[in-house]
C-alpha cells in the first residue's frame, strides 16, 4: 500500500453476540475460531461497552458517533433520520466506496433509509432467519438460503466487482444470533450431546437487590416461550429447577448454532482478503451491538447496565499498526468506533462527535488524559415484553453506580407509569457478577459521593439532563 493510500475497514457486526460467547475471551461453552483469528492476529479490546443496551440506540450512536439524547434514537421505536451527519457520508468525500449488507433495524421510508452509502442491502426489521427478505437499494426482494450466509455472500459479491483502486468501507451486519435463534441445517445438532455449563450467576435471587432487577421479565425459567423460544414443550413431571435447566440447554443451544454460523462466515471474509492479497491494507473488526445475557442472573436479552449486557466484544486486526495478540484494557465506547473510522481516513473528527479515535489505542498507547470512566442510559421504561425500568449510571475500572429514575418521559415504547426510583452500587473488584447491592453499605459511603460527583461532570460532557434524585 502507498504511503498516501488509505486503508480499507471492514467492519463485521453481529447483534447480541455477548463477549463470553467467543473463545478469545475465555468461554467456557463454545469455540470461535474464526473471530479469534482477529483477536491473535491483532488486538482485544476487554473493556469496550455500549452506551445504550439495545440495538437501535447502538447502531444510531456506532453511524453519528453521539448518545442517544442527541441522534434522536433511545428506542428500538425510534427511526434515524438519515439528514444527519453519519462517518460513512464523511468517508465518501474523501474517495471511500461505502456498503452496508445486513441488519439496518434503524426504520424504512422516507428519512430513515441507508443515507452516505454507495450500495446497501438490508434486511427489514429484525429479518429472518430463512429464506428471508432485503431491501436492495430500496426495492424489496425475497432471497433463498439462510440469512448469515447471504449477507457474506453479498458482501463476498460487492468486494469481488469493487473499484479497486479506491479503499472501501464495508459493513457486514448480522442479525445472528438475535432472539429467537434458528440455526441452519449444518449446525442444527451442534452441542446436541453436550450438557453446556451454566454461568456463575444462573440462581441470582436478587435478593440485594433494586426491584427493578425483581420485575424484569427476562428469566429463563418463566418469561421464555416455550413453543418459539425453546421449540418445543417441556418433558412432563420436571421440578421447577429442572425446567429452568432445560430451558437454559434448549435456549443456549441455538444461540451458540447460530454464533457458529457466524464463525464459518468470518472465516469466508478473512480467506478473502487472504486471497485477493489486501490482508495488510484492511482494518478488520468484529464486534456486537451490544452484549447479552446467556443465562447470567437467570435472565436472556441485554438493556441492563450489568456486565453481561453492557459489554461489548471488540477485536480488531491491522498488521501494519497492530502488534498481534496484543491486549487493550483502556476504556473503549461504541460512540469511538466512527471517530477512528474517520482517524484512519484523513477526515477531521467533527466536534459534534463524541467519541474518540481508537487508534492510539490500537498502536498500544493510553494517552494521558484517557477516559477512566463512562456514561451510560437506557430509556426504554417498562416496554412491553421485558419491563426494564428506565436508567443511567456510570462505571469505572473499579465500580459501577446505578440510578433507576423509572419514568417514560415520553420515550417511545415506554409506558407512562412510574415506578419508585432506587440506586445500585457494585464492587467490580469483590463482587465480578454484580449479586452484591453494596449502596446502603456505610463502608461506601465517600465512593457513592465521588462517583456521584463524577456521574454529573459527565452528563454535563454528554450534554444529557439528569432526572430528580433521590
Amino acid at each position: 500500500m502507498s504511503a498516501d493510500r488509505k486503508p480499507n475497514i471492514l467492519f463485521i457486526m453481529s447483534d447480541d453476540h455477548a463477549s463470553h460467547a467467543m473463545s478469545c475471551y475465555g468461554s467456557r461453552i463454545n469455540r470461535t475460531p474464526n473471530i479469534d483469528r482477529i483477536a491473535h492476529e491483532g488486538m482485544r479490546f476487554d473493556n469496550c461497552f455500549c452506551t445504550n443496551a439495545i440495538c437501535s440506540p447502538s447502531r444510531a450512536s456506532i453511524l453519528t458517533g453521539k448518545y442517544s439524547h442527541l441522534n434522536g434514537v433511545k428506542s428500538i421505536e425510534d427511526h434515524f433520520d438519515g439528514r444527519q451527519l453519519t462517518f460513512p457520508k464523511l468517508l465518501q468525500t474523501v474517495g471511500y466506496q461505502t456498503v452496508i449488507i445486513g441488519k439496518w433495524h434503524l426504520g424504512h421510508g422516507g428519512n430513515a433509509d441507508p443515507t452516505g452509502f454507495d450500495y446497501w442491502a438490508v434486511v427489514p426489521g429484525q429479518g429472518e432467519y430463512h429464506n428471508p427478505e432485503f431491501y436492495v437499494m430500496g426495492e424489496l426482494q425475497r432471497f433463498q438460503g439462510y440469512a448469515t450466509d447471504l449477507i457474506t455472500d453479498f458482501s463476498l459479491a460487492w468486494l469481488r466487482q469493487r473499484d479497486k483502486s479506491r479503499p472501501f468501507m464495508l459493513m457486514c451486519h448480522h442479525k445472528a444470533p438475535h432472539r429467537l435463534s434458528q440455526p441452519d441445517e449444518q449446525h442444527a445438532h451442534l452441542y446436541e450431546d453436550v450438557e453446556i455449563p451454566e454461568p456463575e450467576a444462573f440462581y441470582d435471587d436478587y435478593a440485594t437487590r433494586a426491584q427493578a432487577a425483581v420485575e424484569a421479565r427476562m428469566r429463563i425459567d418463566r418469561d421464555m416461550n416455550d413453543d418459539v423460544d425453546l421449540k418445543g414443550r417441556p418433558p412432563e413431571g420436571l421440578t421447577p429447577l429442572e425446567l429452568k435447566k432445560w430451558r437454559y440447554q434448549r435456549y443456549i443451544k441455538d444461540y451458540l448454532r447460530c454464533v457458529a454460523s457466524i464463525g464459518d462466515n468470518v472465516g469466508r471474509l478473512l480467506d478473502y482478503l487472504d486471497e485477493e492479497g489486501i490482508a495488510e491494507d484492511t482494518i478488520v473488526i468484529y464486534t456486537s451491538d451490544q452484549g447479552f445475557f446467556l443465562g447470567d442472573h437467570g435472565w436472556y436479552d441485554k438493556r441492563f447496565m450489568y456486565e453481561e449486557s453492557l459489554r461489548m466484544p471488540f477485536v480488531v486486526r491491522y498488521p501494519r499498526e497492530i502488534k498481534a495478540g496484543s491486549r487493550m484494557g483502556a476504556m473503549a465506547l461504541n460512540i469511538d468506533f466512527p471517530c477512528t473510522f474517520l482517524d484512519y481516513a484523513g477526515v477531521p473528527i467533527p466536534d459534534e462527535m463524541q467519541g474518540r479515535s481508537l487508534r492510539p489505542l490500537f498502536n498500544g498507547k493510553v494517552p494521558s488524559d484517557w477516559r477512566t470512566s463512562m456514561y451510560y442510559r437506557y430509556w426504554m421504561h417498562l416496554d412491553e415484553h421485558h419491563n426494564v425500568y428506565a436508567h443511567y449510571g456510570i462505571r469505572t475500572h473499579r465500580y459501577k453506580l446505578i440510578y433507576y429514575y423509572a419514568q417514560a418521559l415520553g420515550t417511545s415504547g415506554s409506558v407512562e407509569e412510574a415506578r419508585p426510583p432506587e440506586w445500585e452500587l457494585f464492587d467490580l473488584e469483590k463482587d465480578p457478577y454484580e449479586l452484591n447491592n453494596v449502596y446502603a453499605d456505610p463502608a461506601y459511603a465517600d465512593v457513592v459521593q465521588e462517583l456521584k460527583a463524577e456521574l454529573r461532570r459527565l452528563q454535563r460532557e454528554v450534554r444529557d439532563e439528569p432526572v430528580h434524585e433521590i
